[in-house]
């Protein structure tokens, strides 16, 4: 198996390098396509990588990424013990940190596509955060939402300690709610998708309410 790439390596395409022993990317290395790392030994990425699709860390010893990473594609860094995130990362498509010890996000991210964040550490969310699809807090410790909060796909909150939500709130896609303590739901709320309460204490729909699919558990 390949224990070694060459410094200033250029891959138009695709590179998958998953469960192979190679602990070290050459400086200088630039992939068009997907990198894929899943299950390898590598725990430092070069600084100035560029990947042109998605990149897969998932179930590797990284704990950091470099300043300055801009991944096209999506990032995942599920189930790795990374615990925070640079400056300036940008992120084409979905950020994926389930799993993960991360406990706080910096202010000013901006991803195209989700951000899961189901099963980590996080405690809250930074303002003004912008995602450009589904957002999913299963099994979080987040008691409540920020100010300036943009989403467009789905909202998970299934399994946290939220209380309530904001006013006038759009969910594009579903919003999931079930085994939460919310007591009622906010005025002008909007969801495009399924409004899912099951096993939540509320006895009250709110005037002008507008759900695109089902409610599913509201007894």
């Amino acid at each position: 198996k390949i224990t070694e790439l060459p410094k200033g390596l250029t891959v138009n395409g695709d590179l998958d390098l998953r469960d192979t022993p190679i602990a070290k990317l050459p400086e200088g290395l630039t992939v068009g396509g997907d990198l894929d790392l899943r299950d390898t030994p590598i725990a430092k990425l070069p600084e100035g990588l560029t990947v042109g699709g998605s990149l897969d860390l998932a179930v590797t010893p990284i704990t950091k990424l470099p300043e300055g990473l801009t991944v096209k594609g999506s990032l995942y860094l599920s189930k790795t013990d990374i615990t925070e995130l640079p400056e300036g990362l940008t992120v084409g498509g979905k950020l994926d940190l389930s799993g993960t010890p991360i406990t706080k996000l910096p202010e000013g991210l901006t991803f195209n596509g989700g951000l899961d964040l189901s099963g980590s550490n996080i405690t809250e969310l930074p303002k003004n955060l912008t995602v450009g699809g589904g957002l999913y807090l299963y099994n979080t410790k987040i008691t409540k939402l920020p100010e300036g909060l943009t989403f467009n796909g789905d909202l998970n909150l299934g399994y946290t300690k939220i209380t309530e939500l904001p006013e006038g709130l759009t969910v594009g896609g579903s919003l999931y709610l079930y085994n939460t303590k919310i007591t009622k739901l906010p005025g002008g709320l909007t969801v495009g998708g399924d409004l899912n309460l099951r096993d939540t204490p509320i006895a009250k729909l709110p005037e002008g309410l507008t759900v695109g699919g089902e409610i599913i558990g509201f007894k």
